[in-house]
């Protein structure tokens, strides 16, 4: 078989064993294998060691080498000479400026080394401003032929000294060559026979085994890790919604105070101290601390003023506001009580400027623990506050944010929300219900809410909220949710329940 044939593994291990089956019991170079079979050094490599992984086939030491090769520069100098024998070269008779000499491709290096070598020598006084001329009438380019000796593998024959030069100018590098010196093992041929990885039934019952040839176990093989440890689907989601706010250029709000007080929760949105919300049977209320002491207290006056007596066009809730009922602390119920805050801080500014925030955290609600409710879950809150906008920028920006998710197919439907003015809840078809089901809410927050804050009349903000469950189970599917808690599993109940919360 000639060595181009053998391209495949048992083909060119074959090769290898019948080159040393010839060498005798001195053994042979792979380095000279290789080139012998007119291959490459690294396919022999591979031969090797397909040969040691048979057992006692070969003995194989590995060796280390260094030698000298040309770089690129090398190379080129042994086609077109030195850079300072280039130089010289292209000195007339009459002399060359020096300005001129310099813009040659070698001029630069070239005239260095030749001034070294007094080759040439630079009038400073001539005519039309230095000017180079040769100062011999010949040259030797013992360069060039230094690296021609390398070429020819005579780098040895050069003195050390001169191969440091060499490649302190970038024109030589000292390569460290492993090659391997093989020699026959104890269970040599000429042949290669796979070995058996396995004993079967079959082989037992045949008694083929006695014949067979099994590849030994290696003991201290780290072996296949265990799959262990998966993130939860919800925490994947979680990371996604977090990329996805990125890329669309909001800034993620600090949401570290789960304990907020009922003035930012509830009265900085303009949600009434008599509403439901804010009773105790869907509130957790603190004991200690109960109050909260600390309010921008002008704010404080403009909010109390739009509850109780309205303005800026509003006519308000005309009933006594209370600042012990905005005291009390509570879990916060959502993370729009983050986002007051941090569009009061935005009002703050000496001269207005567009902004984008984002928040993902833990919120608490005094539910009746069941199959589908827990007394808290993680809601996922945008914001967008700048001039002019409309219901029809809150439209596009939710379709352009959950198409990022991979969910299409949106409704929207006119809602209700005491601090947003139109609102909306929005809605996804769920494949695996084979219905439409509610992902989120929105709206444009009220003026009764912005402007007492001090932000500007023509500023509007649009915001949305949603359960990070609940997108979850759409993007997922509930087939694959089943899978992660059994197949005996009400499919309505996934949908609703805590088995699809990150706590659960």
């Amino acid at each position: 078989m000639s060595p181009a044939m053998a391209t495949d593994g048992p083909a060119l291990a074959e090769l290898l064993l019948q080159r040393l089956e010839r060498a005798g019991g001195s053994g042979l170079g792979s380095l000279e294998a290789a080139a012998a079979l007119g291959l490459e050094h690294q396919q022999l490599v591979g031969a090797v060691k397909s040969l040691q992984a048979l057992g006692e086939v070969i003995e194989a030491e590995q060796r280390s080498s260094k030698r000298w090769e040309l770089t690129s520069e090398g190379k080129e100098i042994i086609q077109e000479g030195s850079h300072e024998a280039r130089v010289f070269d292209s000195i007339p008779a009459e002399g060359l400026p020096q300005s001129k000499l310099m813009n040659l491709p070698s001029g630069k290096v070239g005239f260095s080394k030749a001034m070294s070598n007094k080759w040439v020598r630079l009038d400073k006084n001539a005519d039309g401003g230095p000017r180079i001329f040769r100062a011999v009438e010949s040259v030797q380019d013992s360069v060039r032929e230094k690296l021609q000796l390398v070429q020819q593998g005579e780098a040895e024959s050069l003195e050390e000294k001169d191969r440091n030069e060499l490649k302190k100018r970038k024109l030589l590098t000292e390569v460290v060559i492993k090659t391997y010196w093989i020699r026959k093992g104890s269970a040599f041929s000429t042949t290669v026979t796979k070995q058996e990885t396995d004993l079967t039934p079959e082989m037992i019952a045949s008694g083929s085994w006695r014949d067979l040839k099994f590849k030994a176990y290696n003991f201290e093989a780290l072996g296949i890790m265990p799959e262990s440890g998966h993130l939860h689907p919800l925490l994947k989601v979680r990371t996604q919604f977090r990329q996805i706010f990125l890329e669309m250029g909001f800034t993620e709000m600090p949401t570290n105070n789960f304990i907020e007080s009922s003035f930012w929760n509830f009265d900085a949105l303009f949600q009434p101290q008599q509403h439901p919300a804010r009773d105790q049977h869907d509130t957790f209320f603190l004991q200690d601390p109960a109050k909260a002491t600390d309010f921008p207290m002008d704010y404080l006056k403009r909010v109390k003023k739009i509850h109780s007596q309205g303005g800026y066009g509003s006519q308000g809730y005309k009933y006594d506001w209370t600042l012990e009922e905005a005291r009390k602390n509570i879990l916060r119920t959502h993370t729009t009580a983050v986002s007051a805050r941090m569009l009061y801080r935005l009002a703050q500014q000496e001269k207005f400027t567009p902004a984008k925030y984002f928040s993902i955290d833990r919120v608490f609600r005094n539910e009746t623990l069941d199959a589908t409710h827990l007394a808290e879950f993680h809601q996922i809150e945008g914001v967008v506050a700048d001039y002019g906008l409309t219901l029809g920028d809150l439209m596009g920006t939710l379709r352009e944010f959950f198409t990022k998710l991979g969910i299409s197919q949106l409704r929207f439907k006119p809602a209700y929300n005491p601090y947003t003015e139109p609102s909306m809840e929005v809605f996804s078809y769920h494949q695996g219900l084979q219905k439409w089901v509610e992902v989120g809410n929105s709206g444009i927050f009220r003026p009764e809410m912005l402007l007492p804050m001090g932000l500007p009349e023509g500023v509007s903000v649009i915001a949305w909220g949603l359960s990070l469950e609940r997108p979850t189970m759409i993007k997922y599917g509930i087939n694959n949710i089943r899978e992660l808690v059994g197949h005996k599993v009400n499919l309505q109940m996934v949908y609703d329940g805590p088995l699809c919360r990150l706590d659960a």
